[in-house]
């Protein structure tokens, strides 16, 4: 996981509730943190649409839509949605916090699972699916990243991203949602799904737990794609031998291209794995039966067209823990239904073998030709990573000839093959030369200046050269205009490229944006105030409070950071506030020439008060008294009552 603390949420206070700790995972149309929610004090996950989308009301609508079709489901084996709400521009979702790790990293780590384990966290995902489709709701996005997989054991389906209600209209004319690998044939073909298209789905994910692969691959998605809708998924045992062939047949059954073909929903899929499960993994001694028996075929069609029960508002996790059912108290019904459906393929390839057969014996005379001759071919080796020379000795030991060339390569080291050409697992006539391209490192490039230029220029500038960015941070600058570039770095060292630099093709650069100059709001009401560091995301506590001569009293003195370093949005800044003109002590002027103690006052910001005849004799007058009497604070600008004396005795 990339480092959070340059994200301006974490440390946030979401809704005056939930109190952002770190980022998780960041997805196609949102981000993942944990947080605290205060007010139930408990930790949960928060996903929080991107900010560019939240403009668009087909992808809010989505958002909302995941929150209202997961939170429909109560069961022990979907995550928890507990609250949905919009923070000023800011749609999240409040969610069920589980720490673990998804089936996608527990593959990464495995490989492969046994057939039992396969077996475990297939009942536990069908249990929780057969809950959605029984609710009305298709996943439409079923993949290893969306199976979470807890610490404390509990398996549960999370991202009900793109799900959408089964009664719906489930076509789309829009880019095909979800992902390529786990695309059903007809949401491929036609855009429209239903909980057949969940079922595919589960197949293939099944397919890829038995044998660590998924089973179709390629350079471009729509070749992947096009292997999804024309051709059909293999047996998970032709990878893997000793994978029992009643799981082959539940993947097939899963994977059918004709949706008619698969279970109709999880529930039914969900009470098969359960027979199965008896005949793969018994608990019994075992009878000395096979475990695969084919029943007459009015048995068959009998289970096949026997109504699957749904449970009522109970979970259905008892049901995967062992409780009997109706299609469960028969073990060998599985087997009926999915050995019917093995019988016809193998009377179709009986016929298939025999023509093999026959021209097999046709091709008998060009058999030694190409197989052995001067006709045979070879597959080219896998040699990246390898030394020129070595390569060259295992192109030699096939009978092929080795040409040198180089290319610059992002991802192999220097003096090593990088490719080859043709590419490896080509079949080659023996003679043929083999171009490796030897890698001479990332390629250089240089630069331009990216500081001042906006987001989008900066972005183009380093894209044409074949580089890409990195992180990009947002901070407040008293210099740089709003949405321009402060500062750049390389991601790889932190050097700094702001002025341009060399660097290499591939690379990322890491961008940092002025959010502009923060709001000098001097002067300003503390309730102006607040509003106006509030538009730029910045919150407010109070601060100090000072004497001012020029800033009215309440009103905002100044404002500064909380916390030193650059301000970020979501930032608090404390208010000093006025307390008006600081007081003046009234000064001891009794005796004092009229005039003279007048002008003292006067220099002090005093109002004066008294009768103005006597500045008409004030050479005969001094100052009598005054109130306030000498020696109390006065607030400056305040009135002094002034009192001559008597010029006449």
């Amino acid at each position: 996981m990339s480092d959070t603390s340059a994200d301006p949420m974490v440390g946030r206070l979401i809704d005056g509730r939930y109190q952002v700790r770190s980022r998780i995972a960041r997805g196609g149309m949102a981000t993942v943190y944990l947080a605290t929610d205060l007010r139930l004090e408990r930790r949960v996950a928060i996903k929080i649409m991107h900010g560019h989308l939240a403009d668009d009301n087909t992808f809010k609508a989505r958002f909302v839509q995941e929150a209202r079709s997961a939170a429909r489901l109560a069961h022990p084996n979907v995550v928890n949605v507990y609250d949905q709400g919009q923070d000023a521009d800011m749609a999240y979702l409040v969610m069920e916090y589980l720490p673990g790790i998804t089936l996608r990293d527990l593959l990464k780590d495995y490989g492969r699972l046994t057939s039992e384990q396969t077996m475990d966290i297939l009942e536990a995902v069908l249990s929780g699916l057969a809950a959605a489709h029984k609710a009305g709701i298709v996943h439409r996005d079923l993949k290893p990243e969306n199976v979470l997989l807890a610490d404390d054991g509990r398996i549960k389906i999370g991202d009900f991203g793109l799900a959408r209600a089964v009664n719906n209209n489930t076509a789309t004319g829009q880019a095909l949602l979800g992902t390529i690998a786990y695309l059903s044939p007809e949401l491929v073909t036609r855009g429209i799904a239903d909980a057949r298209s969940d079922i595919y789905a589960l197949g293939i994910m099944t397919y890829e737990m038995l044998t660590g692969e998924q089973p179709y691959v390629g350079e471009a998605p729509m070749q992947i794609a096009y292997q999804h809708a024309n051709d059909n998924v293999p047996m998970p045992s032709a990878r893997i031998p000793a994978i029992p062939h009643e799981l082959d047949e539940l993947v097939l059954w899963a994977t059918a291209r004709d949706p008619e073909q698969r279970p109709r929903d999880a529930r039914v899929m969900l009470d098969q794995l359960l027979d199965l499960d008896k005949l793969v993994r018994p608990t019994s001694p075992a009878t000395g039966q096979s475990a695969t028996m084919v029943l007459p075929g009015g048995v068959t069609a009998a289970v096949a067209d026997a109504d699957t029960q749904i449970l009522g508002g109970a979970p259905l996790a008892p049901a995967v823990a062992g409780v009997a059912t109706a299609a469960s108290a028969s073990a060998p019904a599985t087997t009926i239904l999915l050995a019917d459906k093995a019988r016809t393929r193998k009377f179709r390839g009986f016929w298939l073998f025999a023509l093999v057969l026959m021209l097999a014996a046709l091709a008998g005379g060009t058999g030694w030709f190409f197989g052995n001759g001067p006709g045979s071919e070879v597959p080219i080796p896998a040699l990246v990573s390898v030394s020129p020379d070595d390569a060259t000795a295992q192109l030699t030991g096939l009978g092929l000839e080795a040409a040198l060339g180089t290319e610059f390569s992002g991802t192999i080291p220097a003096g090593l093959v990088s490719s080859t050409n043709p590419d490896s697992g080509t079949r080659v006539a023996k003679g043929s030369t083999v171009t490796l391209r030897v890698s001479q490192g990332p390629q250089p490039i240089v630069l331009p200046v990216l500081a001042g230029l906006t987001a989008d220029a900066a972005t183009s500038a380093v894209t044409e050269l074949k580089a890409g960015i990195g992180a990009t941070d947002s901070l407040f600058d008293d210099t740089v205009e709003s949405g321009l570039v402060i500062s750049a770095s390389r991601e790889s060292d932190a050097g700094d490229v702001s002025q341009g630099g060399d660097y290499f093709v591939g690379m990322k650069v890491n961008l940092v944006l002025s959010l502009g100059p923060v709001p000098d709001v001097s002067g300003e009401s503390v309730k102006d105030a607040t509003a106006i560091l509030a538009e730029k995301g910045l919150l407010v506590t109070p601060g100090d409070e000072i004497y001012s001569e020029s800033i009215a009293e309440g009103d905002v003195v100044s404002a500064a950071p909380v916390n030193e370093g650059p301000v970020r949005t979501g930032d608090t800044y404390a208010l000093t506030t006025s307390l008006g003109p600081a007081p003046v002590t009234v000064p001891n002027i009794v005796g004092l020439p009229w005039n003279e103690g007048k002008q003292v006052l006067t220099d002090l910001g005093f109002k004066l008060s008294y009768n103005l005849g006597a500045d008409a004799i004030a050479p005969l007058l001094s100052v009598a008294s005054t109130n306030p009497e000498a020696g109390t604070a006065a607030p400056k600008n305040s009135t002094i009552t002034l009192k001559p004396t008597n010029p006449f005795g």
